[in-house]
């Protein structure tokens, strides 16, 4: 497998795996009257401010790890790049295992179920 292959495949994997399950269980966990706008915060959070934050702090490890050449010219030590991004995915793991918790609550819903189905059309 190419390196591209490679990493389209890599990519697919965290997409699924972050964005699709933590929609999943936004829309799990919410209660029924708020739902659609918790879906609107948590993508805000990971497309607005996550985003925003990934790319001004990927550009200052890039940056960082820029070396001049003999010609003036940049090179990038991408090894340590790469081994910076991977141990900060560690570490956001780990503490991803370390706090959360997904022990179920007798949640009420805002809605009886009676209620409910009267209402839908």
């Amino acid at each position: 497998m190419s390196p591209a292959g490679a990493g389209i495949l890599l990519h697919g994997i965290c997409y699924d795996f972050f964005f699709v399950t933590g929609q999943i269980y936004i829309d799990r966990k919410a209660p029924l009257n708020l739902r659609a706008s918790a879906q609107g915060v948590i993508t805000f959070i990971t497309y607005g401010i996550g985003m925003f934050l990934g790319s001004w702090l990927s550009g200052a490890v890039v940056n960082h790890y820029a070396l001049p050449t003999a010609q003036g010219a940049l090179t990038y030590d991408w090894r340590a790049i790469w081994l910076f991004s991977g141990s900060a995915s560690v570490i956001v793991l780990l503490l991803f295992l370390l706090s959360f918790s997904d022990k179920q609550t007798d949640a009420v819903e805002p809605f009886p179920a009676a209620e409910e189905a009267s209402l839908q059309i």
